[in-house]
């Protein structure tokens, strides 16, 4: 039979602030246009369908449409399983017409795996159906020692023996499936996950999965990895789009298993191009370097994490102008040289209040100088304050004294 892995949707989810619903559209269309094209007899949704517990209305619509079609109507099983974004209550609340369309919902970990019949090839697939499971949602508590390594291990035990418990199941008979969501010792992370682990408390180490089982698919990491210290194949397939700009670079993918009993699972990535991919811009040669670029409209379809080298403070109007040029540009970040150069310590006891001032600005903001009327602003307000005035003089005997 063959099986369509993917996971981390995050259906909702913006970047700074600006809207990614185009690009989750498109990326849904893509996704189910390969289901479609590699002939694929089923498809596991390893969690974070969306980014909230009470995601928009237009993301819940999405995730409707999309599982509809994956489904075919009911001809294709869509197993989804809920992730640590999202409300498992929420999630199952359209079981009963889902299962009608061929859909399959687990929001809170389940004793026994889900077995189904593909009528293509006339196989029975047992898949383990385990969604985030927190001690909130597995309803224990793990370990009544309040220390992160006693922890750590009471979690791992006890999801070690869940894996176990649904391996059972398994057979030499039967296609053979772990899909979970868990952060698992050993695999990388990005910016955009949202922690799932106190330090390493939710953590599960690769052999716990149960070699019984010819795939694991795994949800919750946003990039795309194989776990090589697993007894069998153990992949994060990672986020269809790119959520941060930890992520630039990444070539996203859904993940297509070929399996059969008794034999092994033979995987391959089919790569996405939906979304606007996320860039980093590195301008060490000031407004001029950006402004180049932006004519010779670098990076057009992309969003733009830049930072530029500046030797004194950026304003507004270059702020402003630089996003009209392009408002793709997502964050604006100004290193300046000065503060880098600069190493000559000064006893504030012995600088004029004006250097104490330009001094503390260029720490404000790391090394640009105050423009001569900031200074002269600034020593005429507290001229204005008898408290300041009253400290200076007190300075200025202790001076001449």
């Amino acid at each position: 039979m063959r099986l369509m892995h993917t996971a981390d949707w995050h259906l909702g989810r913006t970047l700074e602030g600006r809207s990614r619903e185009d690009e989750q559209e498109d990326v849904m269309d893509e996704i189910c246009r390969i289901a479609d094209d590699e002939k694929v007899d089923a498809i596991l949704m390893a969690g974070d369908v969306f980014d909230t517990v009470n995601p928009p209305a237009i993301s819940e619509a999405l995730f409707y449409e999309t599982a509809e079609r994956l489904a075919c109507g009911g001809a294709r099983p869509l197993l989804v399983i809920a992730g640590n974004h999202d409300s498992p209550e929420r999630l199952e609340a359209s079981r009963p017409l889902a299962g009608r369309r061929g859909i399959t919902i687990v929001g809170k970990p389940v004793t026994s795996p889900i077995s189904l019949n593909v009528r293509r090839t006339n196989e029975t697939l047992v898949l383990s159906c385990i969604p985030y499971p927190s001690e909130s949602r597995l309803n224990e508590c793990l370990s009544t020692m309040n220390e992160e390594t006693a922890i750590q291990e009471a979690y791992n035990s006890r999801l070690e023996r869940l894996f176990r418990e649904h391996a059972q199941h398994f057979s030499r008979e039967t296609v053979n499936i772990l899909m979970t969501h868990i952060f698992t010792a050993g695999g990388k992370e990005s910016e955009s996950e949202r922690p799932i682990q106190v330090g390493g408390a939710y953590t599960v180490y690769p052999s716990s999965f149960p070699g019984e089982a010819q795939y694991v698919a795994l949800g919750h990491l946003h990039r795309p990895q194989t776990l090589e210290a697993a007894p069998s194949p153990a992949r994060y397939v990672g986020s269809p789009l790119a959520y941060s700009f930890s992520e630039s670079g990444q070539q996203k993918s859904v993940t297509i298993i070929d399996v059969e009993p008794r034999k092994g699972a033979e995987v391959k990535q089919i790569p996405l191009s939906s979304g606007r991919p996320l860039v980093r811009w590195h301008a060490e040669n000031g407004l001029e370097e950006v402004r180049r670029w932006l004519e010779e409209g670098r990076d057009q379809n992309a969003w733009i994490d830049l930072e530029i080298q500046l030797d004194e403070a950026l304003n507004m109007h270059d702020i402003q102008s630089l996003r009209q040029s392009n408002n793709h540009i997502v964050t604006i970040r100004p290193i300046y040289s000065k503060n880098q150069e600069e190493t000559k310590v000064n006893s504030r006891s012995d600088l004029p209040i004006d250097q104490l001032f330009i001094r503390f600005y260029k720490n404000q903001v790391q090394g640009a100088e105050p423009g001569e009327e900031l200074v002269r602003l600034f020593l005429q307000l507290i001229q204005e304050d008898p408290s300041v005035k009253e400290a200076a003089a007190g300075r200025d005997r202790h001076e001449t004294d």
